[in-house]
């Protein structure tokens, strides 16, 4: 196949995260990458557009392993407060009087446009109707684990609780092998929002279409009390009783995960997302990474939804995944740089289920971002490390996904992001004027 796209005279990562500083070409085919060289056997572009990256990093795109998309509409509307207050007595009663198909699709838009600038390709997201999200992220350009969301009491897009499960097989079937940029997937709220028959059902539904199981679970020291599962009290000690921890289920948070909870997610080949800002802002407290990875447990990195973060800036999610293990283990040795960037790209987007991405070599996915190196504050730029402990999203340049430039010298291509912040803006007056 000849390339649609070139980038030219790029600065490449190699696999030790060391920075090549002659310039590279990386030839795009659809939506793969092709020939990868050094601009001394660049072949000449044929017919391809050509992007030129000089004083640019090529690296490949975050992926946020966790998040809410359509909360957006919910960013500081209940700051400073704990998990179940924010949840019970904020979120929730918000979601049952706002929550429609038109927020979860223009929310969902926004959130899209707030995470393309900072340089995430793919997202793993999980709310309601969830067919609107997975439109959102489609119409925007952006590849997609699309969640739906059950839970045993009434919710927006599943009023009566006992559909819950149909509605969910409706929504997957429907989004299965529809687009390339979005795969669906199953998402049982938490063990404290959804029986152990619910959890089961959710499970076997999951594995019989072939998709990912997502769920919360342990975030914080009190659902430990809410769980009696008289085979294990611990919630991870739970859904492995009730048979969902396997190699198909990705575990949202496990901050409250111990020693035994860490031996048998590895047992299983589960998968963990981490959200370290949320988990910080909620004080929920800090999930026990270094011994997850040590056990061979693939983990991820994800905000979570922007109402509990505030932001969907996963470089501020890797300085902070990174700073808070060194500092819960007072070790500065605990996780190094280079593995956090590996959470948040190929790593990450092994915990939710996706093969292919977070490497720039032939044959793998085109997902892909460009940094600008120009700026005071990624220079002189030695190793990746920088790019954990001091980039940001506004380092972004470009962003390529699927082999289709999205955006480019911080334009993005692919929607409006003006008219997606109008329809939050007057959505949020809604809230607003009921507060």
């Amino acid at each position: 196949m000849a390339p649609t796209l070139v980038i030219v005279n790029a600065t490449l990562l190699s696999e030790a995260g060391r920075p090549l500083q002659d310039g590279r070409f990386v030839a795009i085919e659809g939506g793969f990458i092709g020939p990868v060289g050094s601009m001394d056997h660049f072949p000449g572009p044929g017919d391809a557009q050509v992007i030129d990256a000089r004083s640019r990093l090529l690296m490949p795109g975050l992926v946020n392993g966790h998040t809410h998309g359509a909360m957006t509409l919910f960013r500081g509307f209940a700051d400073d407060l704990a998990l179940q207050d924010w949840l019970r007595n904020h979120i929730f009663p918000a979601e049952a009087a706002h929550v429609n198909r038109e927020m979860a699709y223009w929310c969902t838009k926004l959130a899209a446009a707030e995470m393309i600038r900072s340089g995430t390709t793919c997202v793993a997201d999980a709310y309601f109707h969830s067919s609107e999200a997975a439109r959102a992220f489609n119409d925007a350009g952006m590849r997609a684990v699309v969640g739906h969301g059950i839970v045993d009491f009434p919710a927006p897009s599943v009023p009566d609780p006992a559909k819950n499960i149909e509605t969910v097989a409706r929504f997957v079937d429907n989004w299965l092998g529809t687009s390339p940029l979005i795969t669906p997937a199953v998402f049982p709220h938490a063990p404290y929002t959804c029986s152990p028959a619910t959890l089961k059902k959710a499970k076997e539904l999951a594995d019989a279409k072939g998709v990912r199981l997502l769920t919360h679970i342990a975030e914080t020291r009190s659902e430990m009390t809410q769980i009696t599962d008289p085979r294990g009290s611990s919630p991870i000690k739970h859904l492995h009783a009730l048979g969902l921890i396997d190699d198909n289920c990705t575990c949202i948070h496990a901050v409250w995960a111990d020693e035994h909870d860490l031996d048998l997610l590895a047992a299983s080949d589960a998968s963990v997302v981490t959200c370290p800002q949320s988990n910080a802002k909620l004080a929920s407290g800090i999930a026990p990474v270094r011994g997850m990875l040590a056990r061979g447990i693939t983990v991820g990195i994800g905000t979570d939804g922007c109402a509990s973060n505030n932001s969907l800036d996963m470089f501020r999610e890797m300085d902070m995944l990174a700073k808070l293990q060194k500092l819960a283990g007072a070790d500065p040795t605990a996780l190094p740089a280079a593995e956090v960037l590996g959470c948040a790209t190929s790593s990450g987007a092994e915990a939710v289920g996706l093969d292919g991405l977070g490497a720039i070599k032939t044959g793998g996915r085109a997902d892909l971002i460009l940094v600008d190196l120009s700026t005071p504050h990624l220079n002189p730029l030695y190793s990746a490390d920088l790019l954990v402990y001091s980039g940001g999203a506004g380092n972004v340049d470009s962003v390529i996904i699927d082999g289709r430039l999205i955006m480019q010298d911080r334009v993005i291509l692919s929607f409006d992001i003006g008219e997606a912040a109008a329809r939050v803006r007057d959505l949020a007056a809604r809230v607003g004027a009921a507060l």
